[in-house]
Protein backbone atom coordinates (compact mmCIF):
# COMPACT_ATOMS: atom_id res chain seq x y z
CA UNK A 1 0.00 0.00 0.00
CA UNK A 2 2.70 2.31 0.73
CA UNK A 3 4.13 1.58 -2.42
CA UNK A 4 0.78 2.26 -4.27
CA UNK A 5 0.93 5.99 -2.43
CA UNK A 6 4.57 6.73 -3.09
CA UNK A 7 3.71 5.84 -6.97
CA UNK A 8 0.50 8.00 -6.79
CA UNK A 9 2.56 10.85 -5.29
CA UNK A 10 5.59 10.67 -8.05
CA UNK A 11 3.10 10.72 -10.49
CA UNK A 12 0.97 13.35 -9.79
CA UNK A 13 4.28 15.63 -8.78
CA UNK A 14 5.83 14.70 -12.32
CA UNK A 15 2.16 15.88 -13.75
CA UNK A 16 2.26 19.19 -12.28
CA UNK A 17 5.72 19.88 -12.93
CA UNK A 18 5.33 19.19 -16.35
CA UNK A 19 2.19 21.58 -16.52
CA UNK A 20 4.60 23.91 -15.22
CA UNK A 21 7.00 24.12 -17.75
CA UNK A 22 6.61 26.19 -20.79
CA UNK A 23 6.98 24.78 -24.11
CA UNK A 24 10.00 26.66 -24.81
CA UNK A 25 11.50 25.30 -21.56
CA UNK A 26 10.54 21.81 -22.54
CA UNK A 27 12.10 21.79 -25.79
CA UNK A 28 15.28 23.64 -24.37
CA UNK A 29 16.11 20.90 -21.47
CA UNK A 30 19.61 19.55 -21.49
CA UNK A 31 19.30 15.70 -21.88
CA UNK A 32 22.20 13.61 -22.05
CA UNK A 33 22.99 11.52 -25.11
CA UNK A 34 20.81 14.18 -26.56
CA UNK A 35 21.47 17.57 -28.95
CA UNK A 36 20.73 20.77 -27.20
CA UNK A 37 17.46 23.35 -28.50
CA UNK A 38 18.62 27.02 -28.22
CA UNK A 39 15.40 29.12 -29.15
CA UNK A 40 15.74 33.14 -30.15
CA UNK A 41 12.24 35.05 -30.03
CA UNK A 42 10.48 37.82 -28.84
CA UNK A 43 8.87 38.47 -26.15
CA UNK A 44 5.33 38.90 -28.26
CA UNK A 45 6.38 35.72 -29.97
CA UNK A 46 7.19 33.89 -26.09
CA UNK A 47 4.00 35.36 -24.82
CA UNK A 48 1.76 33.74 -28.17
CA UNK A 49 3.50 30.25 -27.56
CA UNK A 50 3.96 30.33 -23.71
CA UNK A 51 0.93 32.09 -22.17
CA UNK A 52 -1.45 28.72 -23.22
CA UNK A 53 -1.24 27.62 -19.98
CA UNK A 54 -4.02 25.09 -19.26
CA UNK A 55 -6.10 25.45 -16.41
CA UNK A 56 -8.94 23.26 -16.08
CA UNK A 57 -8.29 21.97 -19.37
CA UNK A 58 -8.71 24.79 -21.20
CA UNK A 59 -6.92 27.37 -22.78
CA UNK A 60 -6.86 30.99 -20.63
CA UNK A 61 -9.03 32.90 -22.87
CA UNK A 62 -5.95 35.74 -22.95
CA UNK A 63 -3.76 33.52 -24.99
CA UNK A 64 -5.36 33.94 -27.87
CA UNK A 65 -7.63 37.68 -27.61
CA UNK A 66 -5.52 40.08 -29.10
CA UNK A 67 -3.31 39.52 -31.96
CA UNK A 68 0.44 40.77 -31.86
CA UNK A 69 2.02 43.03 -34.31
CA UNK A 70 5.95 42.07 -35.73
CA UNK A 71 8.54 43.44 -33.84
CA UNK A 72 10.28 44.70 -37.03
CA UNK A 73 8.79 46.22 -40.03
CA UNK A 74 8.68 44.09 -43.29
CA UNK A 75 9.63 45.07 -46.53
CA UNK A 76 6.94 44.45 -49.34
CA UNK A 77 7.76 42.24 -51.42
CA UNK A 78 5.58 42.32 -54.82
CA UNK A 79 3.22 39.48 -55.29
CA UNK A 80 4.52 36.22 -56.73
CA UNK A 81 1.80 36.27 -59.23
CA UNK A 82 3.22 39.32 -61.36
CA UNK A 83 5.76 36.89 -62.11
CA UNK A 84 4.03 33.84 -63.41
CA UNK A 85 0.61 35.17 -64.14
CA UNK A 86 -0.84 35.66 -67.83
CA UNK A 87 -0.93 39.10 -69.77
CA UNK A 88 -4.34 39.23 -70.57
CA UNK A 89 -6.83 41.10 -71.92
CA UNK A 90 -10.58 40.95 -70.88
CA UNK A 91 -13.45 41.09 -73.70
CA UNK A 92 -12.09 43.47 -76.11
CA UNK A 93 -14.47 46.01 -74.90
CA UNK A 94 -12.08 47.57 -73.19
CA UNK A 95 -10.39 48.98 -76.47
CA UNK A 96 -10.41 52.29 -77.75
CA UNK A 97 -10.15 53.57 -80.81
CA UNK A 98 -7.85 56.70 -79.98
CA UNK A 99 -3.97 56.17 -79.61
CA UNK A 100 -3.94 55.48 -76.10
CA UNK A 101 -0.75 53.89 -75.04
CA UNK A 102 -1.33 50.05 -74.33
CA UNK A 103 -2.01 48.72 -70.99
CA UNK A 104 0.46 46.42 -70.19
CA UNK A 105 -0.93 45.44 -67.13
CA UNK A 106 -2.12 41.75 -66.00
CA UNK A 107 -5.29 40.66 -66.25
CA UNK A 108 -7.16 36.95 -65.38
CA UNK A 109 -9.46 36.44 -67.94
CA UNK A 110 -12.30 34.54 -66.71
CA UNK A 111 -14.02 31.57 -68.29
CA UNK A 112 -13.52 28.30 -69.22
CA UNK A 113 -10.95 25.63 -70.69
CA UNK A 114 -11.59 24.07 -74.28
CA UNK A 115 -9.33 22.08 -76.68
CA UNK A 116 -8.08 24.83 -78.83
CA UNK A 117 -4.91 26.33 -80.25
CA UNK A 118 -2.31 28.99 -79.24
CA UNK A 119 0.69 30.56 -81.50
CA UNK A 120 3.91 29.81 -79.33
CA UNK A 121 6.28 32.44 -80.18
CA UNK A 122 8.99 31.92 -77.98
CA UNK A 123 10.54 28.57 -75.97
CA UNK A 124 13.85 28.75 -74.86
CA UNK A 125 15.44 27.22 -71.52
CA UNK A 126 14.63 27.66 -67.81
CA UNK A 127 17.47 30.43 -67.42
CA UNK A 128 16.95 33.85 -66.29
CA UNK A 129 18.16 34.90 -69.66
CA UNK A 130 15.54 32.56 -71.12
CA UNK A 131 12.71 34.12 -68.89
CA UNK A 132 13.61 37.68 -69.56
CA UNK A 133 13.65 36.82 -73.54
CA UNK A 134 9.48 35.24 -73.15
CA UNK A 135 8.66 38.33 -70.79
CA UNK A 136 10.23 40.71 -73.77
CA UNK A 137 8.56 39.15 -76.77
CA UNK A 138 5.09 38.98 -74.41
CA UNK A 139 5.55 42.89 -74.11
CA UNK A 140 6.45 42.96 -77.96
CA UNK A 141 3.44 41.29 -79.17
CA UNK A 142 1.01 42.72 -76.62
CA UNK A 143 1.92 46.16 -78.14
CA UNK A 144 1.17 44.90 -81.47
CA UNK A 145 -1.71 43.38 -80.54
CA UNK A 146 -3.79 44.31 -77.51
CA UNK A 147 -6.66 42.54 -77.94
CA UNK A 148 -4.78 39.32 -77.92
CA UNK A 149 -4.33 37.46 -74.49
CA UNK A 150 -0.29 36.81 -74.00
CA UNK A 151 0.72 33.80 -71.88
CA UNK A 152 4.38 34.02 -70.97
CA UNK A 153 4.92 31.04 -68.10
CA UNK A 154 7.37 28.30 -66.85
CA UNK A 155 6.41 25.15 -68.27
CA UNK A 156 9.40 22.79 -67.28
CA UNK A 157 11.49 22.67 -68.34
CA UNK A 158 11.63 26.25 -70.34
CA UNK A 159 10.12 29.19 -70.39
CA UNK A 160 7.33 30.43 -73.07
CA UNK A 161 5.43 32.50 -74.67
CA UNK A 162 1.83 31.74 -75.99
CA UNK A 163 -0.34 33.96 -77.91
CA UNK A 164 -4.11 33.65 -78.44
CA UNK A 165 -7.29 31.83 -77.35
CA UNK A 166 -8.09 30.00 -81.02
CA UNK A 167 -11.03 27.56 -81.45
CA UNK A 168 -9.96 26.75 -84.82
CA UNK A 169 -6.24 25.96 -86.70
CA UNK A 170 -7.26 28.45 -89.36
CA UNK A 171 -7.94 31.56 -87.15
CA UNK A 172 -4.15 30.23 -84.82
CA UNK A 173 -3.11 30.29 -88.47
CA UNK A 174 -4.13 33.50 -89.26
CA UNK A 175 -2.37 35.43 -86.17
CA UNK A 176 1.32 32.34 -86.99
CA UNK A 177 1.54 34.64 -89.90
CA UNK A 178 1.19 38.05 -88.32
CA UNK A 179 3.79 36.57 -85.72
CA UNK A 180 6.19 35.61 -88.08
CA UNK A 181 5.76 39.21 -90.01
CA UNK A 182 6.80 40.60 -86.57
CA UNK A 183 9.83 38.57 -87.45
CA UNK A 184 9.61 35.59 -84.56
CA UNK A 185 10.54 32.47 -87.47
CA UNK A 186 10.49 30.11 -85.33
CA UNK A 187 6.88 31.05 -84.03
CA UNK A 188 4.59 27.66 -84.53
CA UNK A 189 1.01 26.59 -83.48
CA UNK A 190 0.23 24.50 -80.58
CA UNK A 191 -2.63 22.46 -79.75
CA UNK A 192 -4.31 22.42 -76.25
CA UNK A 193 -6.37 24.03 -73.56
CA UNK A 194 -7.28 27.22 -74.18
CA UNK A 195 -9.67 29.78 -72.57
CA UNK A 196 -13.05 30.62 -73.43
CA UNK A 197 -15.32 33.52 -72.12
CA UNK A 198 -18.81 32.46 -71.00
Amino acid sequence: MKKYISILILCAGIVTNASAQTFTQRIQQRTTGQGTVTVHQSTDIDQLVNEANLTNGKASPTAHATPTSPTTPTKPTPPAATLHSPIESTDGANATADASPVDHTKKIMRGYKVNGYRVQAFAGGNSRKDRLQAERTGEEIKSSFPDVPVYVHFYSPRWICRIGNFRTYEEAHQMLLSVRKMGFTQATIVKGKITVQD
